[in-house]
């Protein structure tokens, strides 16, 4: 496991960091780790895309156009 310091952490910040840690029944050190944990998930591709349509009204409104030509056939071979 890697050890890091954080220097000229804002007073303010770490008493909310304390208070937050409080609320969830854990060390600081324990909810910083979590904090940097889930900050650095990749979320998965369908999840990211759908958050970002989200944020710009969602999908039910986007235009899809109909099908003006036929489905191609697979040829296995």
């Amino acid at each position: 496991m890697a050890s890091i310091i954080v220097r000229g952490l804002d007073d303010f910040v770490k008493k909310r960091l304390a208070a937050q840690a409080k609320e969830h029944g854990r060390s600081m050190e324990a909810e910083v780790r979590d904090i940097l944990t889930q900050a650095t998930q990749q979320p998965h591709i369908g999840i990211a895309l759908l958050r970002a349509a989200q944020e710009v009204g969602g999908t039910e409104t986007l235009p899809i156009p109909d099908r003006v030509d036929d489905a191609r056939a697979v040829e296995f071979g």
